[in-house]
């Protein structure tokens, strides 16, 4: 059913507690799925180039999110403005972000990466309080300084035991990433204000897909020599860190603040090194294990907030779309 862009919104309520769990759960499904993103695309990246890559993730992507939309059956029109920020959103985070991070995998390993894209949240907490009126709590600055200490002891830990060391090119390709994940957050948030979060999340998926199809000979010439394993790894890509990951992304971002949300993602690195443990037998450095300890440390004091405050905080919100 399509409602009309000046469709009432209902008046805001206080988060109950069990919505607090939800947001919760909807957290560790994402960091889950997302880091094991980067050990996937690590195996998977020998035998598919970067931008095939991002757009076989994003056609598999795209069919289930499109499934999960049909049978919701709810569909509100997006204003011009929303329209803009959503083609933003799946340009900058679905299309560029995807590849250059696949890219970027072609020539560092992926604790690197990880670390490197953990710059992407310092910079997505400076942006929503410059620009998205949420400010940059005592808290949240604290957390997030904490938690990037932690990011960058993980990243050292992994280039130190790596043979081939960073390669300063894919160290640029990872910093492209983290910018096109910024720029990506902070348009999605505006966008889920008013519409369902399922919906924007859909949306910019295909418009990701659509704006990778220059790839499409690409994808099918390197799956076509691909082992089977690569394709399930393509596969895999889509469905849980694209479809599922993404969805409960939106659904937690559309109930917190971009900036102490994000600062939860320092925790990726460190379950990515865990996953890359039990997968291919890495075994973590002393180094990496503090660090991600420290991680863990700087996002909890991000989530500090006066109660007072959480609970002004919390009615100002908007509702959901």
């Amino acid at each position: 059913m399509v409602s009309s862009p000046a469709a009432p919104v209902a008046a805001p309520s206080v988060e109950s507690p069990r919505e607090r769990a939800l947001v919760w759960i909807a957290v560790i499904v994402t960091l889950l799925a997302w880091a094991s993103a980067f050990v996937v695309i690590r195996g998977v990246a020998p035998h598919v180039p970067g931008g095939a890559l991002a757009l076989g993730r994003l056609i598999v992507g795209t069919v289930a999110l499109g499934v999960v939309a049909l049978l919701q059956r709810r569909w509100m029109r997006p204003t011009a403005r929303e329209w803009i920020q959503i083609v933003a959103y799946g340009i900058a985070w679905f299309g560029a972000y995807n590849v250059t991070l696949n890219i970027a995998e072609h020539s560092l390993d992926a604790g690197t990466t990880a670390m490197i894209v953990g710059a992407g949240p310092i910079l997505i907490a400076l942006g929503a309080g410059l620009f998205l009126g949420e400010g940059i709590p005592k808290w949240l600055a604290i957390g997030a300084g904490v938690a990037f200490v932690g990011v960058i002891l993980i990243g050292l830990s992994t280039s130190l035991t790596t043979a081939k060391g960073v390669d300063p090119i894919g160290v640029v390709w990872s910093l492209a990433a983290a910018v096109t994940y910024t720029i990506g957050v902070l348009v999605q948030k505006p966008a889920i204000r008013r519409l369902p979060a399922g919906q924007v999340t859909f949306m910019g998926c295909a418009i990701g897909m659509i704006a990778c199809l220059p790839f499409l000979g690409q994808l099918v010439s390197s799956l076509a020599a691909a082992p089977l394993s690569a394709v399930l790894g393509v596969v895999y890509l889509g469905l849980v860190p694209t479809a599922i990951g993404f969805s409960t992304w939106a659904y937690a971002l559309q109930r917190t603040t971009a900036g102490k949300l994000s600062v939860s993602t320092y925790i990726v690195p460190a379950i990515a090194i865990v996953l890359a443990l039990i997968f291919f037998g890495e075994i973590p450095a002393p180094l990496a294990i503090v660090g991600g300890v420290i991680c863990l440390v700087g996002v909890a004091l991000s989530r500090r907030t006066p109660r007072a405050r959480a609970v002004a905080q919390e009615v100002s919100e908007e509702p959901i779309g």
